[in-house]
């Protein structure tokens, strides 16, 4: 069914706040090992695939809303990357610069590479300051590339294909040389490991499904995408398979220590099946009017999916630890982290998206 007349997807902000929440329940799982039974600790252990549903949201949110952008001309190209910048980069600086002037952790020592996100394409340097920043490198590198891929999928859909393995095999060379070249500081889009699981080259599967969506919402076609689009279950199925996807993840683990993206296989399943469910859930949540959707398009998920940007920036790392000095809760001052990415939210995040795009226009 085409989207032609809806610009706002309600399900889909709410959706972004579950992802956040499975993500700090990722990242404090090590603090309830003791206490929860093992099979839920290795459900945890797989909560890291927040990021993906928010990469996967990201593609499909790109492609719908920015499916006209046309590469060919500089100002439309820098227009969008505009509006893109100042949705990430203001809160980010925010939180990065608090960090920075607190002599008990940045102690003034200013980094530029981790202020412009290049520090995400070091292994070495990726989780400097505020660790979870890694993935603002990949969402800012898929940004920068995006309009072209949009190019690509509107002239013929093999030629992504071919655009994002040749990203792959570019990257991998830069890797590659860097590592070996003895006047280099440190290596970048090295190993191979951490190419596939930290940068855009080895996650842009997760983006490209949910643009893939988007596309079929512009053009129908037949097939089996077709047949699907007829299944009334959309946001059944897909939760179904979600949750049985985790599961099979589950099956790599060695241990309690362990996760699925430490293995090939894993890594396989999370850059294919994963995503693919996770699409299907989302057309669910556009397509039809379940429990699920009115849940997640209700007016407190709504803010907290607003809000969930601020709150993945903060949830770990300078803020929480900051937190944690003062207060720390049963709940690992999860309510307390999300009344502060609210605040940030409404505060600061708001108003400057809205100034930015206001001056842009």
């Amino acid at each position: 069914m085409p989207l032609t007349n809806r610009k706002k997807f309600d399900a889909l902000t709410g959706l972004r706040c579950i992802a956040a929440c499975m993500i700090f329940v990722y990242h404090n799982r090590k603090y309830w090992r003791a206490h929860y039974p093992h099979f839920l600790i290795q459900i945890f252990n797989e909560f890291y695939i927040g990021v993906s549903i928010f990469f996967v949201l990201s593609g499909f949110l790109i492609a719908y809303n920015y499916n006209k952008v046309n590469v060919r001309s500089g100002s439309e190209y820098f227009t969008y990357l505009l509006k893109r910048i100042g949705r990430i980069f203001p809160v980010y600086w925010l939180v990065l610069t608090a960090y920075y002037l607190d002599p008990k952790f940045g102690d003034f020592e200013f980094d530029p590479f981790i202020y412009t996100l290049l520090h995400g394409f070091s292994e070495r340097h990726n989780l400097d300051a505020i660790a979870q920043a890694w993935s603002l490198t990949v969402e800012m590198t898929f940004y920068f590339f995006a309009p072209f891929m949009l190019f690509l999928i509107n002239k013929k859909l093999s030629c992504v294909f071919y655009f994002l393995l040749a990203i792959l095999g570019v990257f991998w060379g830069i890797g590659l040389a860097l590592h070996h070249c003895p006047l280099a500081g440190y290596s970048v889009l090295y190993p191979f490991d951490f190419l596939l699981t930290g940068t855009f080259a080895g996650q842009s599967a997760l983006f490209l499904f949910g643009m893939l969506l988007a596309r079929y919402f512009e053009d129908p076609r037949p097939g089996i995408i077709g047949i699907l689009n007829n299944f009334k279950y959309k946001t059944l199925l897909g939760l179904i398979v979600l949750l049985a996807i985790i599961l099979l993840l589950t099956t790599f683990q060695k241990n309690l220590l362990d996760q699925s993206n430490t293995h090939p296989l894993g890594i396989l399943i999370q850059l294919t099946l994963l995503p693919a469910a996770i699409v299907v859930f989302i057309w669910g949540l556009i397509d039809e009017r379940t429990i699920i959707n009115r849940f997640l398009s209700s007016r407190i998920m709504m803010l907290l999916g607003n809000a969930s940007f601020a709150f993945y920036l903060v949830h770990i790392s300078y803020v929480n630890l900051k937190l944690k000095k003062i207060v720390l809760l049963p709940d690992r001052n999860f309510v307390l982290l999300w009344l502060i990415s609210i605040a940030i939210y409404l505060v600061f995040e708001k108003p400057v998206y809205g100034f930015i795009k206001r001056l842009v226009a």
